[in-house]
Formats: C-alpha cells, structure tokens, sequence
C-alpha cells in the first residue's frame, strides 16, 4: 500500500447541533425506539455469552453512551452484540465473568492501537466472498445457540416461539410505528402473566441491575497466565468489533449519502469498549438492526445514539420487575428472526451462478467458523484462502513469446504480465537454454515486477545462459520495475 494512501485524510464532517428545534424532536423519538429495541437483544446476548442479563444492559448503556461522543459515524448504534457475545462466551465458560471483563477491556485496548494505525483502511482489501461468509456464519451460530432454550422444557415453549416469530414477521405488513420484536415480548409476557403459564423467563437467568453501573477493575490476578489466557478471545473481540463495526459503518454512509470517519470509529469503538469493561459491561459493536432503526426513524446526529443508552438504563432500572418476567421463548423468537435476517439468503440463491474460486473462499469463512466458534478466525482463514486462490489464477495470467532476428544471433523474449513469486516460478520455464542463439533479449515492457522473487528468477535465467557462454540481456522495464530490480539484483549478487 502506497504512502499516498495510507497519509490520505479522512473526510471532515459537519456537526449538527444536538439540542436545535429542527433535529431536537426527531433525535429523541428515534432515541427512544431503539432503547426499546436494545433491551430484548441486550438480555439475549447476556444470555448467548453466559453471564447475567445486566452485564449486556450494561454494556449497551456505557457503549451507546461513550460512542456519542468518541464514534466517527453519527446515528450509528454501538451496543451488545451477537458477534461479540459468541467471542466471549467460551472464555465466560470456562474461567468466569471477571476474565470475561478483563478481555473486554484489552480488547478495546488493541482496537484503539488498531485504529490509531489505520486498520479501517485495510478494510478495503477483505472479499466480498468473506464478509458474506462472516455474515452467514454469524446468522448460523446466532440460531445454533438457541438449541439448549428448545431442549428439555415445557411443550407451551414451542407454540409461543412460533407466535412470537407470526408477530415479528405478520405484524411490519401492517404497521411498523412500532418495533415487531417489542411487540412480541410484550404479547408474550402479557399471556404469560395472564394464564399463569410456567415455563422459563429472564429473571430464572439472573438477577436484574438495579442501581446504575459503578467502576471496577475486573477482579483477577495480573500475571502473564492471565494474559495468555485473556489474549486470543482479546483479538477476537477487536477484530471481530471492528469488521462489523465499518461494515456498518460503511451500510449507513450509503442510506445518508453522508461520508464518516472510519479511523475515529475505530478507536472510538476501542475507548467504548475499554469504558464497558471497566463499568462491568460484557463490549460489543455496531449493531445493524439498531443501526437501521435509527436512521430510517430520520436520525442523523449523535443525540439519538446518546440518548437510546439514556432511556435504556432508565426503562431497566424503574422496569426492572416487569422485565424479569418475559418469558425466554420471547427472546428465542427474536433471536431465531435475528439469525434469519442476518444470514445473506442471496449467496445461497446465487451459488450456482458464482465463480468456483468464489463460493469456496465463503465456504471456508463459514466453515472454520463454525468449527472454531471464533469469527476472527474463521475471516482470516477466508482472507488467507482468498489470497492463495487469487495468486493462483494471477499466476497464469503470465505470457512468454519469442520471435528469432533474420540474421539468426539473437532471441528476443517478450515477457506479459504481473511477476511476483507465484508468477515467476513458472518464468523459469519458459526459455530454451540450450537451442537458444549466443544473445538473447528479455523485453519487460509488457511486464511488471513486484518482488525479489521475480529478481532472482530473472537473475537464474541470466546465470543459466551465462554458464552456456550466452548473453542476455533485461530491457522494458518501467521505473518502479527498474528500481526494483537494481536494488534486490544487487543483494542478491551480494549474498552470492
């Protein structure tokens, strides 16, 4: 990547004042919408990563809250995640909660250090083939992790699952004043209540916040077994965070038609998720859904963001007795929808109609997903598997003609393509060292050359002819070609 690039300034944004009569209204409205949205997936997540449901409240309320003032794309909504949870859920497991905040916290830690580096530009460089598969592979694990709520309960869970998804999917084609999973709850826990019905609800998981969040230093020894320990599901989180995040970032630029600062998101995602361990908050990222009811509500500053962490820990708190008794198969139900709505039906329509080198690329980003729970690595595999794939193909894309001068002493060889080390193994080849006349020409100017693994081929094909008594000789090559070519032919003479 060119200096150029990597120096380019990110775009200025306007601000908008948060508390003007002509966004006051709208900012507030769309605030409140989305607080009622976050509460279902905040408690669900909890419980999709093992811990209590006030650690996902938490980290919804201190994440939106920080990101309204450190984010780099306004109106986006910073919370709780899925893909988060799924990171962080094995190590909850096994070593507990304050492990779980420990790697939070250095997990905001590395995006700060990734951001401040410039990460987000290096986006630009994952396949699309990959993040459908990120995106697939998400959805799958979100559905998967409903199983053990459907295992071993009372028969009334499986007709309420059902209704609640009848309301989420029915309901929108009617009306959509009102969020379709909220409305479900509501529905759900109100028939709950009404018949009496036994079967599991949210305060059998644990218990409810109460009071607001307070600041602690998660509880664990600091040796270099903990940081090992706490490390990998560390980079998960700030991976992990950070592609969605952009993703996200990137989806609202297109709806508004507005540009965002995706380093200042990266980082800012860092100091919110930093801010949500330390106030007992389980981190997160951008959420899509949340994201887009935010700004098809018409937000587009940074108040309704502020305001929805606000009005989600206020309706918690004063509402927390109402909350504990909505049943789990009300939150299964939103959580089997966001699974649905999440996984990208297109690329299983399109299968069929894709490049070959396509399809096993997201394949393989779901695969090693699935099989590692971990989706940081399952998106470097795809990337890695991508890379080889296409210097695969690039490889053969490499052409070597040659014509003989009337007079019969000279060969001249015209080289096309790109030469870099998959490419210009096969270079090698393509000569006849022994029919060939005393001089010989290899014409570049068709050509270009990216690394000394083309050098070297191209002074092994020199020294070959060389030891035949032939002569030969470079010429075409274009100045970055040129450069390249004096400065690695000379260290390699030198290490000879």
């Amino acid at each position: 990547m060119s200096s150029a690039l990597l120096s380019r300034p990110e775009p200025r944004l306007t601000r908008p004042t948060w508390l003007s009569p002509r966004v006051a209204r709208t900012e507030v409205l769309a605030g409140i919408v989305v607080a009622l949205a976050l509460i279902p997936e905040a408690i669900s997540f909890s419980i999709l990563a093992g811990v209590d449901p006030r650690v996902g409240l938490f980290s919804s309320f201190v994440m939106a809250v920080v990101i309204s003032f450190t984010g780099g794309r306004p109106a986006m909504i910073t919370a709780a995640t899925g893909a988060i949870a799924l990171v962080v859920a094995p190590l909850a497991l096994e070593y507990g909660v304050e492990y779980l905040l420990a790697a939070v916290v250095l997990g905001g830690v590395f995006q700060v250090l990734l951001g401040l580096s410039g990460f987000a530009r290096l986006m630009r460089f994952i396949p699309r083939s990959v993040m459908v598969g990120f995106v697939n592979a998400l959805a799958i694990l979100i559905f998967t992790a409903q199983l053990p709520y459907l295992v071993d309960v009372s028969w009334l869970v499986y007709p309420m699952v059902a209704a609640g998804l009848a309301i989420i999917f029915l309901l929108p084609r009617f009306t959509t004043a009102i969020p379709a999973p909220l409305v479900s709850i509501v529905v759900l826990t109100g028939l709950t209540v009404a018949a009496a019905l036994t079967v599991p609800n949210v305060g059998d998981q644990g218990e409810l916040p109460d009071s607001l969040p307070f600041f602690g230093i998660p509880d664990l020894p600091f040796t270099w077994e903990t940081l090992t320990i706490i490390a990998p599901y560390a980079l998960g989180v700030a991976f992990v965070g950070l592609m969605e995040s952009l993703m996200t970032a990137k989806l609202v630029d297109d709806l508004t038609d507005t540009p965002s600062n995706k380093t200042r998101e990266s980082w800012g995602q860092g100091v919110a998720n930093i801010a949500s361990g330390l106030f007992g908050g389980m981190g997160g990222c951008a959420m899509i859904g949340q994201t887009m009811i935010n700004v098809k509500s018409g937000a587009r500053t940074r108040l309704s963001t502020f305001l929805s962490g606000v009005f989600l820990l206020v309706m918690v708190v004063v509402l927390g007795d109402i909350v504990a008794l909505i049943p789990m198969a009300a939150l299964v139900a939103v959580m089997i929808f966001v699974a649905i709505a999440t996984f990208d039906w297109h690329s299983l329509r399109t299968i069929h109609t894709m490049p070959r080198s396509e399809t096993i690329v997201m394949v393989s980003t779901v695969a090693v997903t699935l099989i590692t729970h971990n989706l940081a690595i399952g998106v470097g595999t795809g990337v890695l598997v991508a890379c080889v794939l296409f210097a695969r193909r690039v490889a053969h894309l490499v052409e070597v003609t040659s014509v003989t001068d009337p007079d019969g002493d000279t060969r001249v060889y015209v080289v096309r393509g790109a030469l870099f080390f998959a490419s210009s193994n096969d270079l090698y080849t393509q000569f006849d060292y022994a029919g060939d006349p005393e001089n010989v020409v290899i014409d570049l100017s068709e050509a270009h050359v990216w690394d000394a693994s083309t050098v070297a081929a191209l002074d092994a094909i020199t020294h070959k002819y060389a030891t035949r008594g032939k002569q030969v000789e470079v010429i075409g090559l274009n100045g970055h070609s040129a450069s390249r070519y004096e400065r690695h032919s000379g260290q390699l003479a030198g290490a000879h």
